[in-house]
This record gives C-alpha cells, sequence and structure tokens, in this order.
C-alpha cells in the first residue's frame, strides 16, 4: 500500500489492513486541577480528566474500538500519564543554549516511529490515533511537528470525534487556530490559579502536594515525632553540631521523608531554610543564572499588603530569631568538609603531607602481609610523584593517628564546651532597641518620601545608611542568638558518645574542627606520631587557617 494511499484512505475512514497506533495522553498539571479545596484528609484531589476529556482507559477504548470499526489493527499503545501538552521545561539544546519546551518524549517518540512505519517492538505501524486534537497537543512547536509527519511523510494521523484534520490544507489551517486557542485557554487557566494561590499565600493558608516534614496531613498541625527531630536538628546545629550528623543518624533509625526517601544534608538544609519552620508563610522561588544557564531554588518569604512578613496558619517549631541565626550557620557550613563521602577512612582528605611544602592529601594503604602486623592494619601516607604526591617520607601508622586525632577533637569540643558554660551571657541581647529605632527610622524615612517631604538624593542617601546599620544590627543579634544557643544547649559529650557514631557522623565532627592535619616526616625511631602532626584549626570568621604552636 503505497503512503499516498494512506492518506486518502484515513480522510474516508478505511482503516481496511491497515496497523494502527493509539495516543493517550492525561494531564495532571494545573490548568486540570482545581486548588485550595483539598478532600478528605486534607490530601490534595486526583487529577480531574476534565469535562471533555476521558480517563486513559477510556482513551484506550475508544481509540482500539474505532480502529477496529473501521477494519484496522492496533498494534500499539503510546501512554502518557501525567504529562501536561502546554507547560515548557528549560532544556539544554545539543549546541548548549538553555531554551523552554514542552517536553513529551512518549510523544516525540510515536512521530519518529510513524516516519520509519515501524512500532517499538518492529511491527508495521502505518498511523496514529488520538481521542481529539486536545490529547495531542496544545503546543505550536508540537503541531507544526505532527503536520510535517503527515505531509512529508504521508503517515495519517486523526481523531475519534473528527476534529483533528491534518490531512487537508484547510483541516491544517483550523488545526493551527484551534491549536493556539486551547494554548490561550491553558495560559489564562494557569494564570487563574497563580491568582489564586497567590490569595491563598496572603491568608497564609498552606497548598501544594505531599505534607512538609514536621507536620501532620492537614499542614497546620506538629507531628508528634517529627516536629521534635526537627526542632532537635535546628538548635543542634545553631548549637555546634555537625549537619550531616542528623541525617545519618535518621536514616539509621528508619526517619524517612514525607515522600519516603532517605535524607542527606542537602534535603535537611531545604527543610531548615523554609521560614515555614518559623511559622512564615512562603513560596518557592527560580532565580536564573545568566553566566552559567542554570536554574536555582530557593524559598521565599510572602508580604502581605502592609508590607509584614504573612503569618502562616500552622504551629512553628522554631522562633522567627532562630531560624535567621540558623540561616547563618548553614550558610557557612556549605564550605566543603561536611563529612559526606563514602570514604573508609576517617582522616582521608583531612591529613596532607607537609614535606617540602607538599601539602598531597595522604591516602589510606594496608598494611602488606610482609610487615607482619594486626588484620586490618593500614598507613595513611602521600602518593608517589606520578599521582601527584612528593613519592613519600611521610607514612604513618592509621590506628595511632586515628586515635591522636580524635583526642585532639574531643579535647577541642570539651574546651570549647567549658568556656560556653563558663561565659555569662546576657539575658537579653543589648541592641534590640537600637534595631527597633533603626527600623521605625527606614519606615518614617519611606513615609516621607511618599510625601514628597524628601529629595530622591537624601532620601536613598539616608537608607543606604539605615539599611546598612540594620544589616549589622541584624547580624549581630544572630550572633548573640547563636552563641545563646550553644551556652544553654546541652553540650555534645563527645567522649561518651565517639564509639556510638557512624563514621560519616565522626568525619563530620573532624571536618567541623579542622581544616587540615600537616604529618611531617619521621625522625628516629618508636616516636609517638603526636610529634608528626601540626593541626590546622577550622575557625568562624574567616577561611584562613594558620597553624598553631606546637603539635597535637
Amino acid at each position: 500500500m503505497s503512503e499516498d494511499d494512506l492518506v486518502s484512505r484515513a480522510q474516508w475512514g478505511n482503516l481496511e489492513n491497515q496497523n494502527w497506533a493509539v495516543l493517550v495522553r492525561l494531564s495532571t498539571d494545573e490548568d486540570d486541577e482545581p486548588v485550595g479545596e483539598p478532600s478528605k484528609g486534607g490530601q490534595r484531589r486526583g487529577p480531574v480528566t476534565g469535562r471533555d476529556i476521558k480517563s486513559t482507559k477510556e482513551q484506550e477504548r475508544d481509540g482500539r474500538h474505532y480502529i477496529a470499526r473501521h477494519g484496522g489493527t492496533c498494534v500499539h499503545i503510546y501512554y502518557e500519564p501525567d504529562t501536561s501538552a502546554w507547560r515548557k521545561k528549560r532544556i539544554r539544546l545539543p549546541d548548549g543554549r538553555m531554551v523552554y519546551r514542552v517536553v513529551r518524549p512518549v510523544f516525540e517518540g510515536a512521530l519518529e516511529d510513524l516516519k520509519s512505519g515501524r512500532t517499538p517492538d518492529g511491527q508495521r505501524l502505518d498511523g496514529l490515533i488520538v481521542y481529539d486534537i486536545d490529547r495531542l497537543t496544545r503546543d505550536n512547536r508540537h503541531l507544526e511537528d505532527a503536520i510535517d509527519v503527515v505531509e512529508r511523510h504521508r503517515r495519517p494521523i486523526i481523531d475519534i470525534n473528527g476534529s483533528l484534520d491534518l490531512l487537508t490544507e484547510n483541516g491544517r489551517a483550523t488545526a493551527r487556530v484551534v491549536v493556539a486557542m486551547s494554548n490561550k485557554q491553558s495560559a489564562d487557566t494557569a494564570r487563574r490559579v497563580r491568582r489564586k494561590h497567590r490569595a491563598l499565600e496572603r491568608e497564609g493558608i498552606p497548598t501544594g502536594g505531599a505534607r512538609p516534614f514536621g507536620w501532620q496531613a492537614d499542614k497546620r498541625t506538629l507531628h508528634p515525632v517529627e516536629s521534635k527531630l526537627l526542632r532537635e536538628a535546628a538548635l543542634g546545629i545553631l548549637g555546634g553540631a555537625p549537619v550531616r550528623a542528623y541525617p545519618v543518624r535518621w536514616n539509621e533509625t528508619g526517619v524517612t521523608t514525607p515522600r519516603g526517601s532517605a535524607w542527606n544534608p542537602t534535603k535537611l538544609k531545604m527543610v531548615l531554610r523554609n521560614p515555614r519552620i518559623c511559622g512564615i508563610r512562603s513560596r518557592k522561588a527560580r532565580t536564573l543564572n545568566p553566566d552559567t544557564g542554570t536554574e536555582n531554588e530557593r524559598w521565599e518569604i510572602v508580604y502581605g499588603d502592609d508590607g509584614e512578613p504573612v503569618r502562616g496558619q500552622w504551629e512553628r517549631i522554631i522562633s522567627v530569631e532562630q531560624w535567621e541565626a540558623l540561616l547563618e550557620v548553614i550558610g557557612e557550613n556549605m564550605q566543603p568538609g561536611n563529612g559526606h563521602n563514602a570514604r573508609k577512612y576517617l582522616l582521608t582528605g583531612t591529613l596532607r603531607c607537609d614535606k617540602d611544602e607538599c601539602g598531597t592529601a595522604h591516602r589510606a594503604m594496608k598494611a602488606p602481609r610482609s610487615a607482619n602486623k594486626p588484620e586490618g592494619f593500614f598507613y595513611y601516607m602521600c602518593p608517589d610523584k606520578g599521582q601527584g604526591g612528593c613519592g613519600g617520607g611521610t607514612r604513618i601508622p592509621g590506628p595511632e593517628t586515628d586515635k591522636a586525632v580524635t583526642e585532639l577533637v574531643i579535647a577541642k569540643y570539651e574546651e570549647e564546651a567549658a568556656a560556653r558554660q563558663a561565659e555569662a551571657a546576657p539575658q537579653e541581647w543589648d541592641g534590640e532597641e537600637a534595631l527597633t529605632r533603626v527600623r521605625e527610622d527606614i519606615e518614617e524615612a519611606k513615609e516621607a518620601r511618599r510625601e514628597r517631604l524628601l529629595t530622591k538624593e537624601r532620601y536613598f542617601a539616608m537608607l543606604q545608611e539605615l539599611t546598612s546599620q540594620e544589616r549589622r544590627l541584624t547580624r549581630d543579634r544572630n550572633r548573640w542568638i547563636k552563641q545563646q544557643s550553644a551556652a544553654h544547649g546541652k553540650p555534645v559529650d563527645l567522649r561518651a558518645e565517639w564509639e556510638g557514631l557512624t563514621l560519616p557522623e565522626q568525619r563530620a565532627y573532624v571536618e567541623q574542627t579542622l581544616t587540615a592535619v600537616l604529618v611531617s616526616p619521621a625522625i628516629g625511631r618508636r616516636k609517638p606520631v603526636q610529634t608528626r602532626l601540626t593541626p590546622l584549626f577550622r575557625t568562624e570568621d574567616d577561611d584562613s587557617h594558620a597553624p598553631v604552636d606546637g603539635h597535637v
């Protein structure tokens, strides 16, 4: 059968002795869902198939019946569940450019199969049928791709309802108009949905899909177990504990995210950065980096008409002041050294060669049998020159070095705990009055500008100065909150708990205390490993770490 014959026979509804495939699509995009009306139990409603949109099972059944009724054979079903034919996503083209396109791999695969005349399992394919033009596409680019298949490759694409005609010039012109109108309808619906979301945000009403970790399914009431875990993590990190310790502990005890996946530091930080934890309504915002072409996702506070953050209609876990201080700590801990890796030895990456200012990271190497060492004995050593090292000379016994550095870390924490307990922290921050006064001055300056009592030059000069003062006072307050949390929180008893910690937790404490430990060449025999180690302590205020006087 010729290709032209396929198209002409399809025009008359004659599919005899032809092999056809059915494309079924069901969108659960915003344009097909109601907003703000949760079903029983507070869960989000399932997909709404629409007033004139059938389910995938119905589309498949009707497509099969249509093909059989007109003498054809259905040889394949292309399923597109939960797929939008309108919403664009950001993708990278082969030439490296970042663009926005409707992404439908199943649809695009079906068109490629039509061009070749073969289904994915190798059967002959003569045409494609959909329920109606809306199920085919709402995107003009995809419509033109479908028209090319019909017009240039002579493979028919038809629908059951008769609203889709890509087989004639008039039909293709009509299809373009219909798709354009459908595209506008989707855009209008999306705009109404966004407006509805904004209204809910201003009222502090929770929306979205899965429940947030720490709250019940109603997204308002605290979960008795998760909220306690989240509060302990927030205050613990604020008091000096490593971020990595909590995901490891939660995974070991079977605590999962609301979607049932395992925890990692990135997921925990995402939860802690969300203002929801302190009772403030938020929404996700995406910013585009023009240099790299990548999108960054962040939490954005929702402000009301009065310019103040909107309070959410749910119970909070920590205070606003604690959350603001926590943000500074999380930002500091985003530097390298969170213990999140698959290394099998405590000090891999921390020990570095001090020979001739080599600086190469030591690697762990099991002792050979000829060394007559106990089972599992290993050394830390600098790689040879071919692998970027200096060729040896600073090899050091692993177990003894682990023990020496562990004692150093524990002693450092005990020293800091003693200092915190001895420090008499004030009951109230002494800058609260000054911060309140600066914020009042900012509002007064804005009001004076609105009433034209200040010139632009004078207003912006004042605003810049006052905003700078506000930032400085806010940082001071957050630092004070952090000190208070560390002073009044229960000190981490590393000496008692060390053996019970997992290796990633132990590494997290080591890397939070030290940026590196330099290993010098051995001088003489049978000297303690401590005499060869020079620690570089991590400081809070800067990233430059000078060696301390003396050795471990």
